[in-house]
Formats: structure tokens, C-alpha cells, sequence
């Protein structure tokens, strides 16, 4: 075991003073990471009772204050509010003169790079996106999981370093994202994460209709391990019914899903056809079997539309 000694972070001097605009789920976590790393949280905003409540609970003793006031306190500030209400939030800071120059201004979205940060750029802020691809609970759990975490960089060249230099004092991975590409890398993980979550849920609702008593502990190994195996080996670890083009099991999936939970048929159609256009691609389900299944998949989408009101 090691005997190296950590220094306590509250023996370390402060080097930047940090705000959070935003106290939802993810800015807490950031703030309280950056604080591990030795920089002082200084204000944060929220309106609604539970993002003050986060805030009480991960940045204790930080006050709540209105975002102008974040600005003035801070020199590094975390814009952590939803994607379609930054670039609004943005304008409205530097139009009133809340942005100082020099002031770090760090946005947490997905779907935006730098460029939404122009007008606190022009008031002469330090524009960084920094993106951790990351689930968020709003709990001191999201600081431990940030250790590791990869994060979508994005920034002008000569604050790069200074970018990524932040999120590895978080204990993240940085990775650098194109602006031109953040739309689209902010899709990649939407579409793995996101539906994730959709797709196990339905998952654990047919099994409980099926009559299973544990269906979390029936399908936690079985994720687990496609998981990993899919992160691993990619389209080759492709099995099931689809992969192997057994359209009989196919139709009798799509006939229970139509009784037992009409919802999930449309989901099931489009995840098959697409299953079965990669297995075809990756010469895993044979042509002579692949015409069957597809026709199974599309008599069933066409019973679905038909079934639309």
C-alpha cells in the first residue's frame, strides 16, 4: 500500500475563484471537482428548490446568489444550464456588462463548442466548452465518477493547454472536439446513453410482465457483458435472433410486443433493421436468411403504421 502523503486540498492556496451559473445537476459536481484541486468556490445561482438544495449539499457554504453577482465574484465561471438557454444566457451577460476580461468562462454542453461563447468574447472573456461525457444524478457520487471521465474539449488554440489542464485537475480525460464536429459527437453519445436508459427500462417492464420477480438482477450480468464485449469487439459482438436471421423468433417477438406492449414495437423494428444492417454488412447474417427477416420487419412496420390512429 502507498505512504505517500495527499496534502489536504485546504492546505493548498486557491488559485481561481469559481462560480456556477446554473446549480443543476452538473454544475455542482464541477465546481466541487475543482475545489478537490485546490480552487475556491465562490457563488452559485439557482432558482428552483432542488438546484439549491444540490448546491447546499455538494458546494456547502457557497452562497446563492443571482448570476450577475457569480460574475463579479468569480474568475473562472461553470455556464451549466440547459443547451438551448445558453447562447440567451451568453448575450445577456455580456450585453449587460457582467463579463469582465480575463474572466475563464466555461460552458458544460454537448451540443456547442466555443463559438457560442463570441459575445463574452468579445467583452474580452476566456471561452472554454468542456463537455464530460457523463451521466449526472445531481449527487456527491458524479464527483467520484468524473475521475476518469473523458471530456469534449473545445477552445481557441492558445487556451487549449489551459482547457485541458482544467479537466485533468478534475480527474478527467480530455479529448479534443472540433467545433464544426460537437453536433455530431454530442449525437454519438445521445444515441448510446440516452436510448440506454430507454431501452433497459423496456426491457425490465416486459420482464416483469413476463412474470420474472427480479428482472435487474436477470439483466444486469447480460448488459454487463454486452456491454463490454460490443465496447471490445464492436459489430462482432452482435448475437441474437437478428444477427443470426431467424425470422421466425423475430415475428413471434413483434406478435407478443403487439399485445403485451404496443409502445416498444415501433423501437423494436428500427433497433432489428438496424441490427440486421450492420450483421449483413459484417458477414454475420447470411444473405439467403437476411431476405426472410427484413420481410418479416417489414410486414411489421407496415402493421404498426396501420394500427396508428
Amino acid at each position: 500500500m502507498s505512504t505517500v502523503h495527499q496534502p489536504d486540498p485546504k492546505d493548498r492556496p486557491a488559485r481561481l475563484t469559481v462560480g456556477v451559473v446554473g446549480a443543476g445537476r452538473v454544475g455542482p459536481a464541477l465546481a466541487a471537482s475543482l475545489q478537490l484541486a485546490g480552487h475556491r468556490p465562490v457563488a452559485a445561482s439557482g432558482v428552483s428548490q432542488a438546484s439549491r438544495r444540490r448546491a447546499a449539499e455538494l458546494l456547502p457554504d457557497v452562497p446563492i446568489v443571482p448570476p450577475a453577482e457569480v460574475m463579479e465574484r468569480a474568475d473562472l465561471v461553470l455556464l451549466t444550464v440547459p443547451d438551448d438557454a445558453l447562447p440567451g444566457l451568453v448575450e445577456g451577460l455580456a450585453e449587460t456588462g457582467a463579463v469582465r476580461p480575463g474572466q475563464l468562462l466555461v460552458h458544460s454542453s454537448g451540443r456547442y463548442g466555443a463559438k457560442v461563447l463570441d459575445p463574452a468574447l468579445r467583452a474580452g472573456a476566456l471561452p472554454l466548452a468542456l463537455h464530460p461525457a457523463m451521466t449526472f444524478t445531481g449527487t456527491p457520487v458524479d464527483v467520484q465518477r468524473l475521475a476518469g471521465c473523458s471530456f469534449g474539449v473545445t477552445a481557441p488554440d492558445e487556451l487549449r493547454l489551459a482547457a485541458e489542464a482544467l479537466v485533468i485537475e478534475m480527474g478527467g480525460e480530455p479529448e479534443w472536439i472540433a467545433e464544426e464536429n460537437r453536433p455530431l459527437y454530442h449525437a454519438a453519445l445521445a444515441l448510446g446513453a440516452n436510448h440506454l436508459v430507454t431501452l433497459v427500462a423496456q426491457s425490465l417492464e416486459l420482464l416483469r410482465t413476463a412474470g420474472v420477480a427480479a428482472p435487474d438482477r436477470m439483466l444486469g450480468p447480460l448488459l454487463g457483458a454486452a456491454l463490454d464485449n460490443a465496447l471490445r469487439s464492436g459489430d462482432a459482438a452482435l448475437t441474437g435472433p437478428v444477427a443470426r436471421g431467424d425470422a421466425g423468433t423475430v415475428a413471434a417477438h413483434v406478435e407478443q410486443l403487439r399485445e403485451h406492449a404496443p409502445q416498444a414495437v415501433a423501437g423494436y423494428l428500427a433497433m432489428a433493421r438496424a441490427t440486421a444492417d450492420r450483421a449483413l454488412a459484417h458477414g454475420l447474417l447470411k444473405p439467403e436468411l437476411a431476405e426472410d427477416l427484413l420481410g418479416v420487419l417489414a410486414d411489421g412496420t407496415n402493421g404498426t403504421e396501420g394500427d396508428a390512429p
